[in-house]
């Protein structure tokens, strides 16, 4: 399928597959370990085939979206999003970040994020040290109150054992309160890793397309698939000797050397 580039610049960029279709999915680049390059990237398929079109979107850098290009970005994707009659979207941390920043200029009805941030500006978020590149971030330009459209509705998935992602989803929730939240005890970062070793997070695309869109159907999924999942486990039995619950933990242990052993004989 053709991509399509709809905003070509040094620090973002915006790709757009099957433009014939009025309705429009879009995707965000997560951050990634190694920076500097923008990615290949096709559609995604799961969508397409059932008449979406597909804008990615991707910073070149880990910067959070926030460079001398998100004012144009955004002022192409309003004009853009004008002629679609739905728009979803979905994010997984930094790009769950960036669905909240541009949500207003998306014109987006509904979206799921994963382990998003409110923010990485420093000290906005309390005991929260994690980005390095927090120091260049401007706090005005990607600022989630002023930017995102709080009318959007959907769902924040988190794992509630990681302090700070909890924290963010609190605070997000402040600012978009159509937005729920659903907590994934031991789903890690982003909290969609106990979904995704379990089968697929298309799942997660076909809560977009055809909904209901809520907590309780993406907990149901994760419940389903942690019993397949090695993280699930290996954080399970973490957290329980942390918290003083020998046994729980050794349950865990077992759990995850069945597996272990399943995937050994293949059964």
């Amino acid at each position: 399928m053709q991509e399509t580039r709809v905003f070509d610049g040094e620090h973002l960029r915006a790709s757009l597959f099957n433009p014939g279709s009025k309705r429009l999915f879009v995707t965000f680049r997560q951050r990634v370990a190694v920076a500097g390059e923008f990615e290949d990237r096709g559609p995604v398929r799961n969508m397409t085939r059932h008449g979406y079109a597909h804008l990615h979107i991707q910073p070149r850098h880990n910067d959070w979206y926030i460079n001398a290009e998100t004012k144009p970005l955004s002022r192409s994707l309003k004009a853009l999003t004008r002629g679609f009659e739905d728009v979803s979207a979905m994010g997984f941390s930094m790009g769950g970040y960036g669905a909240l920043r541009f949500s207003k200029a998306l014109h987006l009805k509904r979206l799921i994020a994963v382990s998003p941030q409110f923010t990485i500006a420093p000290g906005a978020v309390p005991n929260d040290r994690r980005r390095k590149e927090a120091a260049g971030f401007d706090a005005e330009l990607g600022d989630l109150v002023r930017f995102g459209r709080h009318g959007v509705q959907g769902v924040v998935l988190f794992d509630p054992f990681r302090k700070m992602d909890l924290s963010h989803a609190l605070f997000i929730q402040a600012v978009f309160s159509d937005l729920k939240l659903c907590r994934l005890s031991c789903a890690g970062h982003p909290a969609s890793q106990v979904i995704r070793e379990g089968g697929s997070f298309w799942d997660l695309q076909t809560l977009l397309r055809e909904g209901p869109l809520t907590p309780a159907r993406v907990l149901a999924m994760h419940r389903s698939r942690r019993r397949h999942s090695p993280s699930y486990w290996q954080k399970l039995a973490r957290i329980a000797r942390q918290h003083g619950r020998p046994q729980l933990a050794a349950a865990a242990d077992a759990a995850l050397k069945r597996l272990a052993q399943a995937a050994e004989t293949g059964a």
